[in-house]
This record gives structure tokens, sequence and C-alpha cells, in this order.
């Protein structure tokens, strides 16, 4: 039989503050959900610091043990409820832009962003597996943020949940001014974005994605003004003379979405908030329907993000990990070795053939 279930999405001002304090938010907000009958709390990405592109951002992953998913456990302890959210996680000798989702009694469940956005890639790797929780509540698939943009994820989901997890926190990069080391200020349309909210990832699309999957969907985000100077694929002294600053606002995109795609519920506040909405969930897993609709984001815009733009930022992951870290820290993947081998294999068998000729 078809059941209910008390889903809350919390939307928090993304501005950097220390963890102690960012905890003390959070809290505020959970016991503000779970006073009203959420079973399910979904805080947004890297909630417990903030969301810029930094150095900092270095110093700032925990292990397993660390204060954030440590507060995370008494949290949903203290609330008899599940909670949800990010961190920066230091495992082995990388780090992991890392959901957990984690129930009363403290077991937990991992997921690891699969897609950083461009520049994220300055401060953690990718993940490589979706996590499916199979809670008490139900069965539960985890996606961060851009990888919510990727119709292939949604597609590994297909027929094997209940409900989706977003936790999230996307400045909107389609509205967005740039400001040049010579002073000059330009818009995100002067480089052929169109300027335009349907084009951002979750304004509509995971509504589509929900309706296709015939799931509900909660996903959390981050608000306030966003304004981080860009890490550049440069070198250190180079990149403190050549600063590039990125400002964006953030959309409302704290929600909570019925197996229809329509929204049960969103946070209007402009700043920290929260929304409690119940949602049915389907009695078995439900099987898509109908064709996987599209993003509305174009192709080139995500090839550039995620092969482009992250390739670019790899070498400033290393350096930044490894100055703070170790040396021991993030090494090259002997896969990247094999993949070097072939293509300067390639290259020497087309230049010989092409010399024969």
């Amino acid at each position: 039989m078809p059941r209910t279930l008390k889903l809350a999405t919390v939307q928090m001002d993304a501005t950097p503050a220390p963890v102690t304090d960012r905890l003390a938010r959070a809290g505020a907000l959970v016991a503000e959900a779970a006073a009203q009958g959420a079973q399910l709390i979904v805080l947004p990405e890297l909630f417990n610091i903030g969301y810029h592109y930094h150095d900092e951002n270095y110093t700032c992953p925990e292990r397993l043990d660390g204060q954030t998913l440590t507060w995370m456990k008494a949290a949903a302890a203290q609330h008899g409820t599940h909670l949800a959210g990010t961190l920066l996680l230091l495992d082995g000798d990388e780090v992991f832009n890392s959901a957990f989702l984690v129930a009363p009694d403290g077991q937990t469940w991992r997921y690891d962003k699969i897609f950083p956005f461009a520049w994220e890639r300055a401060y953690f790797r990718e993940g490589r597996n979706i996590t499916i929780a199979e809670t008490s509540l139900g069965r539960f698939g985890m996606l961060i943020c851009w990888d919510s943009a990727h119709t292939d994820l949604w597609r590994r989901y297909a027929g094997q949940v209940d409900a989706m997890v977003i936790t999230s926190c996307p400045p909107a990069m389609q509205d967005a001014h740039y400001t040049l080391p010579d002073g000059n200020r330009i818009h995100t349309s002067a480089l052929g974005i169109p300027n335009t909210e349907t084009l951002h990832f979750q304004h509509m699309d995971i509504e589509a994605q929900a309706r296709w999957l015939h799931v509900p969907v909660v996903a959390s985000t981050g608000a306030g003004h966003f304004r981080s100077a860009l890490p550049l694929p440069l070198p250190a002294s180079l990149r403190m003379s050549l600063p590039m600053t990125l400002e964006a606002g953030y959309g409302r995109y704290a929600k909570i979405i019925r197996a229809d795609g329509t929204v049960a519920a969103r946070v209007e506040a402009t700043g920290d908030g929260v929304r409690v909405a119940e949602i049915t969930l389907p009695d078995a897993p439900p099987q898509p329907t109908t064709p996987q609709p599209a993003m509305h984001m174009p192709l080139p815009i995500r090839l550039m993000v995620d092969v482009v733009g992250t390739a670019a930022m790899i070498p400033l992951y290393r350096a930044g990990l490894r100055r703070v870290w170790g040396a021991r820290m993030a090494p090259v993947d002997p896969r990247t070795w094999v993949w070097l081998g072939l293509m300067l294999t390639a290259l020497w068998i087309g230049f010989g053939k092409g010399r024969r000729r």
C-alpha cells in the first residue's frame, strides 16, 4: 500500500563561516523541521562550511569521525529523524564532496559527488558510484547538486528507489557577473550563455525527472550572494596578479516535489528557511513509462564544465592538497598512465603511417 512521509528541505545562506557557527545555525533549522514532524531533513551541500572557491577549502576536509558527521549523528538521534547533508571528506589520500544520510540509530549511507562543477574540481575529486540508501523509511537515491544535471545518473536510479534526495548549493550561474583582471565587469550573456532561469538545471529539470521516475524529490539549496575569486590553472604567482571574481545570486531551489512533478513546498525566504511537506511514496519502486526528458542546459555547456573545466582544475587540486596534507596526497591514478600510453602509441602509429605515405 502507498504510504505517506513528511520531508523537509532546508535552505541556508551559503556565506562561509566557522564550522561551529554554521552547525549551530543548521541545528536550529533541523529543530524547526523536526518540530513540524519531518522524518527526513535535507541540508544544503557543504552546509557546515559554506560555499566559495578559496584555498581555505584545502584545510576544511574532515575524516569520518570528524566534527560534522559526529554532529549529524547526534542531531538525528536527538530529534528521531533521518538527516542528510554534505561535507568535504578526507578519505585516505583523496578528498571527496560526500553526502551522508544518517538514521536516528546512527546508521549512515554515503554518496560521493560524481560531477564536480568546473572550479569545484580544484578542491575535491569525483566519485564513481550511485548510492541507494535502504532505510526504514524507504529506498532513497542520492545526488549532489550538479549531478542532477546529468540524465544518465537519474537513469541509473530508475525502478530502484522510492524517492530522491538532492543536497545542493548552486549559484545562479546563468545570471552571473565576472570581474576581469583589468577591472572590467561582464555578464554571462556576453559569453553566449542565455540569461534565462530555464537554463538552470534545478529550476524545472528536476521536476521533469521526478515526473519521469514517478517518485518524489526533496532538494535543498544555498541562499544569499555568492562572490568568489576563481581558481585559475596558472602558477601561483601569476594567479595573484591576474585575479578574476565571480558574483551571482541563488535561486529558489529548496523544494519538495511530488511524484507527478508538481511542487508540494518551496522555501520562499531569501536567507535561512525550512519547508515541510507530506508526500506519498509508491508501494514499490516504479518504472518509467515514458521517454526520459532532456535537460534544458545545452550539451556544449555541460561538456565545457565536465570535460574542459574539470580537467583544468586537477593540477590545482593536487598541488593544494599536497601543500596542506603532504606529498603523498592525490596520487596520479594508474589508469591515467595507461590512457596516456595508449594515446602516445596511437600518435606514434599515426605518425609512422603518415611518413610512409
